[in-house]
């Protein structure tokens, strides 16, 4: 489980300008669009999915802990112990959920207003009350079950729920002015079919929408400045690298299916990014099955593209990362011990440095690597890649980098910074090259493997795409097996990965 460190660009550091090639090429955000990136939340945002998970969570245990405590305390005393109440309560509490869902009670809007909800809470309760009332009655159970215990936990789940969905309500609202519940939204074409889109939108009471505003590639009169009170904020190419700057969640396209080059040219440059990509439907003369649609509020949208690793996914991707990295690091410790001493004593210079690499969402990370190369030797503009026999690379270097040991510090990343993940595909220098040529230079829709998180080992590193890319074929393949991987991912995908880091290390054919 343990097996990870396929390493991949070896021997370039850090450059310590920091205005590099990479930030040079970038695209400058206009006025507006800078302004909006540096008045946005900071910090993470929380999915609504994952909030909404938890609450269910929270009240499944306490109707639970509210039942059997009742049973513990009042039952058992006198009539002892009984099997019926251990499988009745839990029953009863998953029906409660169930019960609650139904009625749109577990929406971030539920949550905001519990006083509003009250009643449907209230009604909830009973409902699953009412269900167990008529199986005690229909299957002559009324022998079985105390109607003491019954009234006692109806009243005190009722009081359980009240003051649990009070307190959800204050972090609710505390996160929902944080904007770290909002789902941040971007509208793709103006003019006169954006304008019904933006109004259904803005009419959603309680929704957690926030629109950002415009982008529209057209500039004559059929893309107006401002659409139904929202601004027109820039062209698509303004809007990748304005989500390279701030969180967007959603893209919506106002346009019809008929303008099928207009919506390819666009999605060819978007689909790059970390977010959700859906097709207005109701601009579209043609209609589909009702299930063909999906929702946000009321408004019909077509599924285009969904974030990958998204929602729980996270959450179980990040537990992951967390414990596995973690046992890594204690079950390592003294193989890394005894390699910082080795590279210490090898050559004058820092056991560790740090290395600019792109990372999530082509944001700029650092990671840390064992020191491989001589100080005075080191490539800091990553123009030359290490090959084989390369005079700049240490006794112990050769060695570390052979068996992909010198990335073993990128553990500290996964486990204490979280900028990388134990797999996913690997962070490439910032300024990396194949054949002269940048990556994205070479690859058509090269940053699209920065919609996950990167990782120490990865599916590409596994199939042999390792080590030196001084031919385009080799980045190409690389980025085919990274998108296979986002596209595929699943946790035992993860475990598998793992599991097959360290027959890739054995045969370690391209690194030097």
């Amino acid at each position: 489980m343990c097996a990870f460190a396929v390493g991949d660009m070896k021997g370039v550091t850090p450059e310590s300008d920091p205005n590099d090639a990479s930030k040079k090429d970038r695209r400058a955000l206009n006025p507006l669009l800078a302004e909006i990136a540096s008045n946005s939340a900071p910090g993470k945002s929380y999915s609504p999915v994952v909030v909404a998970g938890l609450v269910r969570l929270v009240e499944f245990v306490l109707l639970l802990a509210g039942g059997l405590a009742l049973h513990e305390f009042y039952v058992a005393p006198v009539w002892g112990r009984s099997l019926d109440y251990v499988l009745a309560t839990p029953a009863m509490a998953a029906l409660a959920l169930v019960a609650f869902q139904s009625l749109g009670l577990y929406s971030t809007s539920a949550f905001r207003t519990p006083i509003h909800h009250g009643l449907r809470i209230a009604a909830g309760w009973s409902i699953v009350f009412a269900v167990a009332l008529a199986v005690v009655f229909f299957f002559k159970l009324g022998g079985a079950f105390s109607r003491i215990w019954l009234l006692g936990w109806y009243v005190l789940g009722l009081a359980l729920l009240a003051i649990e969905r009070l307190a959800v309500a204050m972090i609710v609202r505390r996160l929902t002015h944080q904007g770290k519940l909002d789902r941040r939204t971007a509208i793709v074409g103006g003019g006169v079919l954006a304008d019904p889109v933006l109004r259904d939108l803005a009419a959603q009471e309680g929704g957690d929408l926030r629109i950002l505003g415009i982008f529209d590639d057209r500039t004559d009169n059929r893309s107006p400045d401002v659409v139904a009170g929202y601004p027109k904020l820039g062209t698509v190419d303004d809007l990748v690298e304005f989500a390279r700057h701030t969180r967007i969640d959603l893209v919506i396209f106002t346009l019809p299916i008929s303008a099928e080059a207009r919506l390819l040219q666009m999605l060819r440059k978007l689909w790059v990014l970390p977010i959700d990509i859906r097709l207005a439907a109701h601009t579209n003369k043609l209609r589909f099955r009702p299930r063909s649609y999906s929702y946000i509020g009321n408004v019909p949208v077509i599924d285009v593209f969904d974030k990958p690793i998204a929602d729980w996914d996270v959450v179980v991707k990040n537990i992951f990362d967390k414990v596995v990295g973690a046992l890594c690091l204690i079950l390592l410790a003294p193989v890394m011990a005894l390699i910082a001493v080795a590279v210490k004593l090898d050559s004058p210079g820092p056991v560790l440095f740090r290395q600019r690499r792109h990372g999530f969402n082509n944001e700029v990370i650092e990671v840390y690597k064992f020191r491989s190369m001589y100080v005075n030797q080191l490539d800091h503009s990553a123009l030359k890649q290490v090959s084989r026999n390369d005079p700049r690379v240490t006794r112990v270097g050769r060695f570390i980098r052979k068996t992909s040991l010198d990335e073993l510090p990128q553990l500290f990343n996964v486990v204490f910074k979280g900028n990388l993940s134990l797999v996913g595909p690997r962070p490439h220098a910032i300024v990396a090259r194949a054949a002269d040529l940048l990556y994205d230079e070479v690859v058509d829709g090269y940053f699209a493997r920065h919609r996950v998180k990167p990782g120490i080992t990865g599916w590409a590193q596994v199939n042999g795409w390792r080590g030196e890319t001084d031919t385009p074929e080799k980045i190409q393949k690389r980025v085919e097996h990274d998108l296979y991987y986002i596209e595929n991912w699943s946790i035992l995908f993860d475990v598998y990965i793992l599991a097959m880091t360290p027959f890739a290390l054995i045969k370690a054919e391209n690194a030097y």
